[in-house]
């Protein structure tokens, strides 16, 4: 149910916005979910407003069995990272969605893809990994093998690729998914996107029906258009990102800073030459997501004007400088919240991850080192160049080592955490995240530090809300977790202070490094790569690679019960969470008997009657179906 209120509720602006964003703790009432006793004002409506007329039947959305989701195919596609057989499949498939969904994101299950590539290279063990760049609105996110609809709340940057993304005019759809039900996504073209967000807004205008024809395309390619290196300097590619959002990418599937700045030129360009509907800019490792009107400026028009463009940009290249300040992180080394993380991760995701139960010994293998303190040392030396911000969430910044011999490289999580402590520091490919704020997440844990973001106040070093900026030079010094918990205390009101040295990075001089130093560094790089090859064939001899995960009911055996006693069922499909009673106990009716756990929400199961639980019928951690008997009682006389 919605309920809309004129004018609007009374509330602060944050960043240009009223929503609330939970994970976030920010904007709407307080940063959180509305609670018994909170009070809501509303703002005067605007003059003239009228009240609506009923809404007519043939207005009101249908929903059937397999809800069918338009989407345009792309960024990510065969064959350059699926099969055209996973593509088939893809869109063929009624995908069930997953009881660990949220406004984050919605999970589903179904087939595993068979891949077009062995691994993610440079950028992770796993072929769903890449080099990160931004995420659209509702985009399908492989995170390894399990395919997540990215939702309101969802990530903004990332390392994982995405075969489609839901059309504007069908994102209102994912709100009305729960637990157990199925989707099929219906391939359409751009064209056609564009018109069916024109016919919906025209109902909502005129609340009356606007029927088009529509029908849906073969997947072709998710390429639009591609430029020569030899014309360019540097191949560039642009991918379909649904019907806002237009991927642009820069040379080789490689970790090459070149490429980030060649995204940063064109980011900058933009600025000083935007277009008509031209909404946002986010770079990524190689790339520049545009987000774009598409009721104003069509795709074709879009790359018309970009490609005018990079011919004048290739030039200037080479003499770009940029401001690049050093800020000096504490780091609480193998920090409490990360093992907690873990711990976790192998109770409710994947118990035996190769990752598990030491992320840092993990690192240390996938290397080729000989102990967990080089992995130290490595981490405590690098400089690490801040590449993109947002990286999951909230400023967080994706990162890499200036020099490449500290490039530690590691797989991402398959499947990803769901939980995540705010500003754990993590490895993912040959990046480094500083997570900023409690969430999802895939990297491998190193530790954790201060804050990334600050949502309340303005201090010396929040002069915004995040606390770095792009090209940036991180550098950390170690803590304990003691002293980063009274650092973290303070921060956020400025009574610590950082150590930030200004400085700027050359794009030239940075060339002349590894130019001078390309023998030492192939000797490390051959090294860490033949380790990283004999664990893939670990992998692959003991079934880790192809790892999917088990969907079981939680009911074991077939169960019975005498008539006079009441079996509970669960409300929902999720998973049994907790288990607060054992067979034989006393409970008074409204006490808590189970905690289930759906759509990342904690429900209390009652009791229904006051009696003796007389058999348990599931246990913790298994999955449950709505309807589905998961405890009886006998009544008390």
């Amino acid at each position: 149910a919605y309920l809309l209120v004129a004018g609007g509720l009374d509330c602060p602006a944050y960043l240009g916005s009223r929503s609330t964003f939970t994970l976030g703790q920010l904007g709407g009432h307080n940063g959180r979910a509305l609670r018994n006793g909170d009070v809501l004002r509303w703002c005067e409506p605007a003059s003239g407003v009228q009240q609506p007329d009923e809404l007519p039947s043939d207005l009101l959305p249908q929903f059937p069995e397999t809800r069918e989701i338009r989407v345009v195919y792309g960024p990510h596609g065969a064959p350059d990272f699926f099969t055209d057989s996973d593509i088939e499949t893809f869109f063929a498939t009624a995908w069930e969605v997953h009881y660990n969904s949220s406004r984050t994101g919605i999970r589903l299950i179904g087939p595993r893809p068979a891949w077009a590539r062995p691994d993610g290279g440079e950028a992770g063990l796993h072929p769903s990994n890449i080099h990160d760049n931004a995420y659209a609105f509702g985009t399908i996110d492989f995170t390894g093998d399990m395919p997540v609809i990215l939702g309101p709340d969802g990530p903004s940057l990332g390392g994982f690729v995405c075969p489609a993304t839901v059309i504007h005019a069908d994102l209102w759809m994912l709100g009305q998914l729960r637990a157990g039900d199925r989707v099929r996504f219906v391939p359409v073209s751009l064209q056609t996107a564009v018109a069916l967000e024109a016919a919906r807004n025209d109902e909502l205008a005129s609340l009356a029906k606007a029927d088009i024809d529509w029908s849906p395309v073969a997947p072709q390619s998710p390429v639009l258009r591609r430029l020569d290196a030899g014309d360019y300097g540097d191949e560039v590619v642009y991918r379909a990102a649904g019907d806002h959002f237009l991927l642009v990418e820069y040379g080789p599937r490689e970790l090459r800073i070149r490429l980030r700045f060649r995204a940063h030129a064109l980011m900058q360009w933009l600025e000083a030459n935007p277009f008509e509907g031209m909404y946002e800019l986010t770079p990524g490792i190689r790339s520049l997501q545009i987000h774009y009107d598409s009721q104003r400026i069509s795709a074709r028009e879009l790359m018309d004007y970009l490609q005018a463009a990079e011919a004048e940009l290739a030039r200037r290249l080479g003499d770009i400088r940029v401001p690049s300040r050093i800020v000096h992180l504490p780091l609480s080394w193998d920090d409490a919240a990360c093992r907690l993380a873990i711990e976790k991760y192998m109770q409710s995701v994947r118990p035996g991850a190769p990752w598990c139960p030491s992320n840092l010994e993990f690192i240390r293998r996938i290397n080729g080192l000989g102990s967990i303190d080089e992995v130290k040392a490595i981490v405590f030396s690098a400089s690490y160049l801040v590449m993109g911000l947002g990286d999951v969430y909230l400023g967080a910044p994706v990162a890499t080592p200036v020099d490449p011999r500290h490039r530690l490289v590691t797989t991402k999580y398959n499947p990803a955490r769901t939980w995540t402590a705010e500003n754990s520091v993590g490895i993912g490919g040959s990046y480094l995240c500083v997570y900023g704020m409690e969430g999802p997440g895939g990297y491998q844990f190193v530790g954790r530090t201060l804050q990334m973001w600050n949502r309340w106040r303005r201090t010396d070093a929040f002069e915004q809300p995040w606390l770095l900026r792009f090209f940036d030079q991180i550098r950390f010094f170690e803590v304990s977790a003691g002293e980063l918990h009274r650092i973290r205390r303070d921060f956020p009101l400025g009574r610590y202070g950082l150590q930030i040295e200004e400085s700027s990075f050359s794009l030239a001089e940075h060339e002349a490094f590894l130019a001078s130093e390309q023998e030492a560094i192939g000797t490390f790089l051959q090294r860490r790569d033949r380790a990283f090859a004999a664990e893939l064939a670990r992998w692959h001899a003991d079934g880790q690679f192809n790892y999917a995960a088990e969907e079981q009911l939680a009911t074991t055996v077939e169960a019975s019960w005498p008539e006079e006693h009441m079996p509970v069922e669960s409300p929902v499909s999720g998973s049994l969470w907790k288990c607060c009673v054992q067979v034989g106990d006393r409970v008074e009716a409204g006490e808590t008997l189970l905690i289930l756990e759906s759509m990342k929400m904690e429900i209390d199961l009652p009791a229904p009657i006051t009696g003796t639980v007389s058999q348990l019928l599931v246990e913790e951690g298994g999955r449950v179906t709505a309807g589905e008997p998961v405890l009886v009682m006998e009544e008390l006389q």
